[in-house]
């Protein structure tokens, strides 16, 4: 058993401890069908019509960002519910977002808004497997194993046969999902070799080094490419796991890195010393922006799908100071990536998408979570799934565009409901993989990654 220890990480309201430990072994591997995943890859490549370099960028608000605070703003409704801030305009007419967001509101024509996205759940663990996989599967606060694979375990699934010196499918710094890693994000019944790379470490630092990047004292490139070393140690396990498919995961995971220590190409990637001081300050001088900027540059080295981790959005009490603390870094973050992409020509093939597990609720509490009003801090939101909003640009999405509404006080969708399905299902109309895509489960029984596969028309 490989086990590296993932550090800790504070708590979330559910209680639930963020220390967690990111584990491989043999006996955890999945057992899936070669036969049975040919044929859906080929499936999938018959969509796909040139869209394989496409990739995807998933900016994950960890914790739940409130909707009316940031891209549905009701100026109309009672104070207790249209929040602290004003509406501005953006570049595109009739399209606001709020004047945190004063970046953004200049390239809102590059990205889009879908206001009336929900999933009815106000637990953290059911939200976070609804928006990462689609499924219930009965996944909760209580119960919160991951029980199907995430969007970009499945795109690095079904682009594996693509040669890469860069990991298909990656995390910065961290993959979690809750204060679970991989969690959410991880390959689950697809086996841990689709689980994402985690780089580690803090972007922003000067030191910043992405771990297991070199090699360990003592070896060089041509040890390590010393195959019939390495085959001769496997001999050693008794070969009855050979049926079960373990060897071809294991083999897998030595092919991907060796390429990886030894490529020059993953060595360049994940180098942020090469960028020039106004593209770093560009994205801001903190570890969200100079992770989504190394972000860019995996996504521009070939790395498919790529998440990014903004972790602490809980904010059932003291929520002006928690979002004038991030509004403002998330604003620079994202409006930079845009810039970027598209003064790269990488924006027609990168697609971005900004979300959470689920908003916050629409009437502001009294910021005593259970006790005497201001005992915990000034006024907060709490836990909200039946309203949300997911943001997606770039990558064959239309700009400038506002999917849906909620109604007057920012409860429940009034127009066009869009479900964690249609989200994905657009995903991967623009990365090229048939939304109608099916994965084999361990009994051997093919099933359908998503249940309802009508992407969102108005964005395509």
């Amino acid at each position: 058993m490989f086990c590296i220890e993932a550090g800790q990480t504070g708590r979330y309201c559910d209680g639930m401890n963020r220390r967690s430990f990111v584990q491989l072994g043999v006996a955890g591997m999945a057992s899936v069908g070669l036969s049975g995943m040919l044929r859906a890859r080929e499936a999938s490549a018959a969509v796909a019509k040139g869209k394989a370099k496409t990739s995807a960028i998933l900016i994950w608000l960890d914790g739940g960002p409130g909707h009316m605070d940031m891209y549905d703003m009701k100026p109309e409704a009672p104070s207790e519910y249209r929040g602290l801030w004003r509406p501005i305009p953006t570049n595109v007419p009739g399209f606001e977002i709020t004047e945190l967001f004063p970046k953004q509101a200049k390239v809102a024509d590059k990205f889009s808004i879908v206001r009336s996205l929900h999933h009815d759940t106000g637990d953290h663990f059911a939200g976070g497997h609804r928006m990462l996989t689609t499924k219930n599967m009965g996944v909760s606060g209580a119960n919160n194993a991951g029980r199907f694979p995430s969007i970009g375990a499945i795109v690095a699934h079904q682009r594996q046969h693509i040669p890469s010196t860069v990991p298909s499918y990656v995390s910065v710094p961290v993959a979690s999902s809750i204060g679970l890693r991989p969690g959410y994000f991880g390959g689950n019944l697809l086996g841990p070799q689709f689980n994402p790379f985690e780089t580690g470490g803090d972007p922003n630092n000067a030191n910043f080094k992405v771990q297991n990047l070199d090699l360990t004292s003592g070896l060089s490139v041509d040890r390590l490419d010393d195959r019939q070393s390495l085959l001769s140690r496997l001999d050693q396990i008794p070969r009855v796991v050979e049926g079960r498919g373990e060897f071809d995961a294991i083999d897998r995971f030595d092919q991907q890195a060796l390429s990886f220590v030894s490529g020059e190409q993953a060595r360049t990637a994940f180098d942020l010393t090469s960028e020039d001081d106004a593209t770093r300050d560009m994205y801001g001088r903190h570890n969200w922006g100079q992770s989504t900027l190394l972000a860019r540059r995996l996504v521009e080295s070939g790395t498919s799908f790529v998440t990014v981790h903004f972790g602490g959005w809980d904010h059932h009490w003291n929520l002006q100071s928690g979002m004038e603390n991030y509004l403002p870094k998330v604003d620079s973050a994202v409006s930079a990536l845009f810039t970027d992409l598209d003064r790269r020509g990488l924006l027609d093939t990168t697609l971005v998408i900004l979300c959470g597990e689920f908003s916050r609720t629409p009437r502001m509490n009294n910021g005593g979570n259970g006790g005497p009003p201001l005992s915990k801090g000034t006024p907060g939101r709490d836990h909200w799934g039946n309203s949300m909003f997911c943001l997606l640009g770039g990558g064959g999405v239309k700009g400038g565009q506002v999917v849906g509404s909620t109604d007057s006080r920012g409860e429940r969708p009034a127009a066009r409901a869009v479900g964690p399905e249609q989200i994905h299902a657009t995903i991967y109309r623009c990365l090229g993989i048939d939304p109608t895509l099916r994965i084999l489960e361990h009994s051997g029984r093919p099933t359908a990654v998503l249940e309802d596969p009508t992407p969102i028309g108005e964005l395509l």
